[in-house]
């Protein structure tokens, strides 16, 4: 048996969001923002791995009208996401899982006071990228919010939710 070591992956990883509201009832746009954090994955055998990652994420939307008026709706949160991941021997691979996500900050004009966001968010992320054997990659991934974003829902607003397109460079040890 392997040590535990030699089982455990640890790396960095940082690139750009592109993030939207799905379900919205008003008019919005994607907004772009970054993320960036650590990685750890434990080998299960040289191809499949199950990993974690820690992410400060920067999402939203550009709201275009409605009742909120034109702004940006910016929710920051640590992301968390447990994935199933397959690699090939290539460096070729796919993931999905499910991710918890912890709101740290939100900047929405005329909520100073008021919670917009839930501080806990849900979602399913699924990707693809490439993983060199020095350690350095290339990633893209989907999440799909399966959590309504506002703390206390309306109808005029709508139950929306989060969705975001991540690209990401990362290094493994």
């Amino acid at each position: 048996m392997k040590k535990l070591s030699q089982k455990l992956e640890f790396g960095i990883k940082a690139g750009g969001n592109y993030s939207d509201f799905g379900d919205a009832g008003f008019s919005t746009d994607p907004l772009a923002g970054f993320h960036a954090g650590a990685t750890i994955a434990f080998k299960v055998t040289n191809n499949f791995l199950i990993q974690e990652e820690f992410l400060y994420s920067q999402q939203g939307a550009k709201v275009l009208a409605g009742p909120l008026g034109s702004q940006e709706i910016k929710l920051s949160y640590v992301n968390v996401p447990i994935l199933l991941k397959y690699r090939t021997n290539f460096g070729l691979f796919v993931e999905a899982g499910p991710q918890v996500s912890i709101k740290v900050k939100e900047d929405i004009a005329g909520f100073q006071d008021a919670d917009f966001a839930k501080k806990v968010d849900f979602g399913v992320a699924g990707g693809i990228g490439f993983q060199s054997k020095m350690g350095l990659g290339i990633g893209a991934r989907y999440i799909y919010g399966i959590e309504k974003v506002m703390e206390n829902p309306s109808a005029v607003l709508g139950e929306f939710k989060n969705n975001n397109i991540q690209a990401s460079i990362f290094y493994r040890f």
